[in-house]
């Protein structure tokens, strides 16, 4: 039975939208929270979690038996899942732990050590931010369980604290991410598109855990809308037939499950293109050097290159920037896509006798072998790769 009180999905599409929507279908002020009135019928909470109980995902860092979830490795794993699949994630987190098994240790590592480890993972601002975090945490004697006090931490969001928060120490909130964002829209029938409808989504997804029994157990209740929007409520395809809230889902009814949420067109990413030098001295060492700071890709590790730039390099242009004189041959294009644009790399590779102190000075040589630990991002460890190719081809294609 569809229980009353609270925010929730009405069986009829469009008695959903009038839960949120005034008559004559604007979106409502947003105010940080919503009225709430006996009319409005919320899914049931207890099936969702006998649901996830015969069901629920075996995850390296949830806690099973009744065990207490560890607040570092929820923290952990939230931040490595963002942007990123749990299928990605799980060598990583396991990598981690085995790196750094306390947040202690993971503070008194070296950041390029942190860096190196993430490498792969992408989105590498997090990776700073880890380390950062990790830092406060132990700074102020361990994780805070509030909310509130845990967005104050390097790092962490609105969602990411309500993950923790929830999860880790048993604060009834519910942490919307994408997939809770997915099953609230199915569930009233919310047409608005993303991004525009996130706030009246995540106002609605509070609601979720009205009943007694979701208070009872937030950590549960939170994993399992998450399992719910990975195994049922999937993009495509919902296997509404074998969900717990089937009866309860106003998109289901109107038969417009499938296409929600429904989102704003993509805008085509703008291209831009640099070249790549890939070059070995006769040790067998190659030429490297750091990112800024600041910006894209902050602190990693690339191999040197040009700037990234709108219009294509011209061989001369490109190779008045190559960090030694050599006879570049073309190793091959990288493509690689970003958030905000597409990235096109051409690759040159070449060897030299051995490297001038001054070729070295703004960067470092690395031994091949030791390239694999290295903290380099997934762009640039394409460009390796080529580089390393190049090596072996005999056709010459620039000289410098």
């Amino acid at each position: 039975m569809a229980r009353r009180g609270g925010f929730s999905a009405v069986v009829a599409g469009t008695r959903a939208c009038r839960a949120v929507r005034g008559d004559a279908g604007s979106v409502l002020p947003e105010r940080g929270s919503f009225a709430i009135t006996a009319s409005v019928i919320t899914p049931p909470d207890d099936a969702l979690l006998h649901w996830y109980d015969r069901h629920r995902r075996t995850l390296p860092w949830r806690a099973e038996g009744g065990r207490t979830p560890d607040p570092y490795h929820v923290w952990l794993s939230e931040i490595m899942l963002q942007q990123t699949t749990v299928t990605a994630v799980i060598p990583y987190y396991q990598k981690f732990l085995d790196l750094f098994p306390t947040v202690q240790a993971l503070a008194a590592a070296p950041q390029e050590q942190v860096l190196a480890a993430w490498a792969g993972l992408g989105y590498y601002a997090r990776a700073r931010n880890l380390h950062a975090c990790a830092q406060a945490v132990v700074a102020r004697g361990g994780f805070p369980a509030q909310v509130a006090e845990l967005r104050t931490l390097p790092g962490i969001g609105a969602y990411t604290a309500a993950a923790i928060a929830a999860i880790a120490f048993g604060v009834p909130v519910v942490p919307v991410d994408g997939n809770v964002e997915r099953i609230t829209a199915r569930l009233f029938n919310e047409h608005t598109p993303l991004p525009g409808a996130r706030k009246v989504l995540a106002g609605l997804a509070q609601g979720l855990n009205a009943g007694a029994e979701a208070q009872a157990r937030p950590s549960d209740f939170a994993q399992a809308l998450f399992d719910l929007g990975a195994g049922l409520c999937v993009p495509r395809a919902p296997a509404c037939g074998q969900c717990p809230w089937q009866a309860s889902c106003a998109g289901q009814a109107a038969g417009t499950a499938a296409s929600l949420p429904r989102k704003m067109p993509k805008v085509a990413r703008p291209v831009r293109y640099g070249v790549h030098f890939f070059v070995v001295d006769a040790a067998e060492q190659v030429l490297l050097r750091r990112r800024p700071e600041t910006g894209l890709l902050a602190s990693m590790t690339e191999i040197p290159g040009t700037p990234w730039q709108t219009a294509r390099w011209s061989d001369d242009a490109a190779l008045a920037t190559a960090p030694v004189r050599a006879a570049w041959r073309r190793a091959g294009t990288v493509r690689h896509v970003f958030t905000h644009f597409s990235l096109e790399i051409t690759v040159l590779a070449a060897r030299v006798a051995r490297f001038a102190n001054a070729e070295v000075s703004q960067g470092f040589l690395l031994p091949v072998t030791r390239l694999e630990g290295a903290a380099l991002p997934s762009v640039m460890r394409k460009c390796v790769a080529l580089g390393l190719q190049g090596l072996s081809d005999s056709e010459v294609g620039l000289s410098g």
